[in-house]
């Protein structure tokens, strides 16, 4: 009976705990609505500029969040354009390249890199942006440019790790097999580990979109502005929901500016929520073509 007792107390904390994040999630997305929803439509987005003028570039939106949904997609992909391409190849050396003392120090180094609080990174591109301003080139100034780098530098642990423990979690005998065929280490990799480790290094991906649009140390430090308008270029200012939301949240003059950072929030979630279905597809595509390959 104790046992049976000393179960069913586990089992009921195991759902307590289960339940617990999918609760906080509701309740503070029915505080954003509640707060927040009655400003949701075109008039939040666009302002009073005419969607199709503001979709086609044709007239600026200067009092609406339009600008800011935009130069925060065109952070994200940025940032992660730039971080998948060393991340994962970062990934793949460590499972199966590297061996004894340098996996272990390469392993604290990326330990200690994931530890490192964003502002600290904020920093650092600010840091490199005036350094390029004085020495190299006077017309390089904190842009969208060294926001995206500092992100791509934020989430590199992320994406290194993920790669590597799912590489490593590959199964010996399906390890082996295609070496015992005669391909070569490399083809293995290609052709074998990487399509059986997709869903996790995905899972990675999607773990830095989430990481680069929310943060809002970084972009204050390295290139966001108020009242940048569309970004037109790749090293000039731009404006992000993120700090949008700070700036209403810190600075705000009645509630209904109040009620609009809410709305920004709402937007925000939901951009966020598109771009992670998107890479759902994208994960399920790609599985579904490696399952075929292998």
């Amino acid at each position: 009976m104790r046992g049976r007792a000393g179960e069913m107390l586990v089992i009921g904390y195991c759902w307590a705990c289960a339940l617990l994040l999918p609760g906080v999630l509701c309740c503070v997305l029915g505080f954003l609505i509640l707060k927040g929803g009655h400003t949701l439509g075109l008039e939040l987005i666009f302002g009073d500029t005419d969607p199709i003028d503001a979709l086609l570039l044709r007239r600026p939106v200067f009092d609406g969040l339009f600008p800011a949904m935009v130069g925060t997609l065109s952070l994200v992909v940025l940032a992660v354009g730039l971080a998948i391409p060393v991340g994962i190849s970062a990934g793949i050396y460590m499972a199966e390249y590297s061996r004894g003392a340098v996996k272990r120090c390469f392993s604290l180094l990326f330990d200690v890199l994931a530890g490192i609080p964003s502002i600290v990174v904020g920093l650092f591109g600010f840091s490199v942006a005036v350094f390029i301003h004085r020495h190299f080139s006077e017309n390089i100034y904190p842009c969208l440019l060294i926001s995206a780098v500092s992100l791509a530098f934020l989430v590199l642990p992320y994406l290194i790790r993920t790669t590597q423990v799912a590489l490593e979690g590959v199964s010996e005998s399906l390890r082996l097999t295609a070496p015992a065929l005669g391909a070569s280490r490399f083809q293995n990799i290609r052709y074998v580990l990487i399509p059986r480790a997709l869903p996790g290094i995905i899972s990675g991906v999607i773990l830095s979109i989430g990481r680069c649009a929310e943060d809002t140390a970084v972009i204050m430090l390295t290139g966001v502005v108020a009242t940048a308008g569309v970004p037109h270029t790749i090293f000039g200012g731009y404006e992000a929901l993120p700090f949008f939301v700070y700036t209403v949240a810190s600075q705000y003059a009645d509630a209904q500016e109040l009620s609009r950072g809410y709305g920004g929030a709402i937007v925000l979630l939901f951009l966020c929520g598109g771009l992670f279905f998107i890479a759902f597809g994208i994960k399920r595509r790609m599985m579904h073509r490696a399952v075929y390959r292998v």
